[in-house]
C-alpha cells in the first residue's frame, strides 16, 4: 500500500496497514531544519510521510487595483470593491508551476498531495483586515454577500485547475473559530459562508475529488451542517478550543475524517518531553485505527527546537506502525512453538490473531492468555 491508496483509504473509514502522518513545518523551521538534515524535504523523507500540502498558483486578487481603491478611499468597504475587477484570473496556467513542480517531487514519493485553497472569510481578512471584516459582517452583509459568491467563482476554476494538474484533494482554508466558538454567529455562517462553501464543496465532489477545511478554533457550532455538505476531512478538530475527541469519535467519526493530534499550542515546541510522550501517546490512543491522518494542528512554531521535534517523530513514526485494530502478543506456553510465537503480532483481527497462533503451534484448536499491548 503507497502513500496515497493509505490516506485515501482512512478518509474514506477503509482498514490500512498503518496510520498515515504529515506535518506543518516548513513555515517556521525551514532554516533550521535545513542545518540539521539537509533540507525540510530530506525530514519528510527520513519519517516517510505519507501526505503533503501544496501551496502555489495565481494570487487571487488584483493587488494593484485593491491598493489604489484602498489609497483613495476614506474607509476602505465592501461596498467600493463589489461590481470592481478585483480577481485575477484563475486560467492562468503560468502561475501554476509551482504547484507542479511540488506535485511531481511529492508524487515521485507516492505521496497525496493537498493543494491550498481560499476560502471567503479567512481570504477577504487579508483584504479588510480580521477586525474590519467582523464588523462589515453585521453592517454590509449584501456587499459581503456578493464578493463571496464571487469568491466562489474564483475558487471552483481555480480547484477545476488543481484536479486536472492530479491533485487529490481541495483543501479549503477558511478560519471561522475561536478558541470558543465561532467568531460571528451561526446565522451569520448559514446566510454569507454555507451557501459559498457548500457549492465549492458539491463541484470538486461532481470532479470526483476529496475536499477538506482548515479551520482553526471552535467550529462545533456547524460542524452538524458540515457533515451534512459531505466534507471529507477536518483539520485541525482542535482539542484545546474545545473540540473533543470523544465527540468526534461519537457523532462524526462515521461521517468525516481528521488532519491533526500533535497539538502546537499546548504540546509541541514546549520543552516539556515527558509530557509531549504522554499526550502523543494518548491521541494515538484515541484515534489510531479510526479515520485519522496524524498532522500537527498548524505551523510548528519557532520556539520549538529540531530536537523536540525530532523526538516527536521519533514516537509517531514508531506508534504509526503499530496496528490500528489489535495488537496482540502471545503469552501462552505451548511446548516447541516459544521461538516463533513469543514475538507480538500485529493482525488485523483477534481470530486472524487466533488462527496464526494456533497453526504455529500444530494446534487445531486453542485455549491460551492472549494480552493486549500497547
Amino acid at each position: 500500500m503507497n502513500s496515497t491508496q493509505r490516506v485515501k483509504d482512512v478518509i474514506a473509514g477503509k482498514a490500512v496497514d498503518r496510520t498515515p502522518i504529515y506535518g506543518w513545518l516548513a513555515a517556521n523551521l525551514s532554516e533550521e531544519l535545513t542545518a540539521a538534515y539537509g533540507s525540510v524535504e530530506a525530514f519528510e523523507d527520513k519519517y516517510e510521510f505519507d501526505a503533503a500540502h501544496i501551496f502555489g498558483g495565481p494570487d487571487p486578487f488584483n493587488r494593484e487595483l485593491l491598493d489604489k481603491i484602498r489609497r483613495e478611499s476614506d474607509e476602505f468597504t465592501p461596498d467600493l470593491i463589489c461590481d470592481q475587477p478585483i480577481f485575477s484570473d484563475p486560467d492562468d496556467m503560468s502561475k501554476y508551476e509551482n504547484i507542479k513542480a511540488a506535485l511531481a517531487h511529492h508524487k515521485k514519493r507516492d505521496r497525496f498531495c493537498y493543494v491550498q485553497t481560499p476560502g471567503f472569510f479567512e481570504n477577504f481578512n487579508g483584504v479588510f483586515g480580521i477586525e474590519d471584516q467582523l464588523c462589515w459582517l453585521a453592517m454590509y452583509p449584501d456587499e459581503l454577500a456578493i464578493l463571496y459568491r464571487r469568491q466562489a467563482d474564483w475558487t471552483i476554476r481555480f480547484a477545476d485547475n488543481c484536479i486536472d494538474l492530479g491533485l487529490d484533494m481541495i483543501h479549503i482554508s477558511d478560519d471561522w473559530g475561536s478558541q470558543k466558538s465561532l467568531m460571528f454567529s451561526p446565522a451569520t455562517w448559514d446566510e454569507l459562508i454555507y451557501p459559498n462553501f457548500k457549492r465549492v464543496v458539491d463541484h470538486v465532489h461532481s470532479r470526483g475529488c476529496l475536499c477538506s477545511l482548515h479551520s482553526d478554533g471552535c467550529v462545533s457550532a456547524v460542524t452538524d451542517r458540515l457533515a451534512e455538505i459531505g466534507i471529507d476531512v477536518i483539520h485541525p478538530w482542535q482539542e484545546t478550543a474545545g473540540m473533543s475527541y470523544d465527540v468526534y469519535l461519537e457523532k462524526y467519526s462515521d461521517k468525516f475524517a481528521i488532519l491533526g493530534g500533535v497539538c502546537i499550542q499546548s504540546t509541541l515546541g514546549f520543552g516539556d518531553y515527558k509530557r509531549l510522550e504522554s499526550e502523543i501517546r494518548r491521541v494515538f490512543k484515541l484515534l489510531r485505527g479510526k479515520r485519522w491522518i496524524c498532522c500537527t494542528t498548524h505551523y510548528v512554531q519557532k520556539h520549538c527546537t529540531v530536537d523536540e521535534l525530532k523526538f516527536a517523530y521519533d514516537l509517531i513514526y514508531k506508534l504509526a506502525r503499530v496496528s490500528g485494530f489489535t495488537l496482540w502478543k502471545w503469552n501462552g506456553n505451548i511446548k516447541g512453538s516459544r521461538s516463533r510465537c513469543g514475538r507480538s503480532l500485529i493482525l488485523h483481527d483477534f481470530a486472524a490473531c487466533l488462527s496464526t497462533a494456533s497453526r504455529k503451534a500444530g494446534l487445531s484448536g486453542l485455549n491460551a492468555n492472549y494480552v493486549r499491548t500497547a
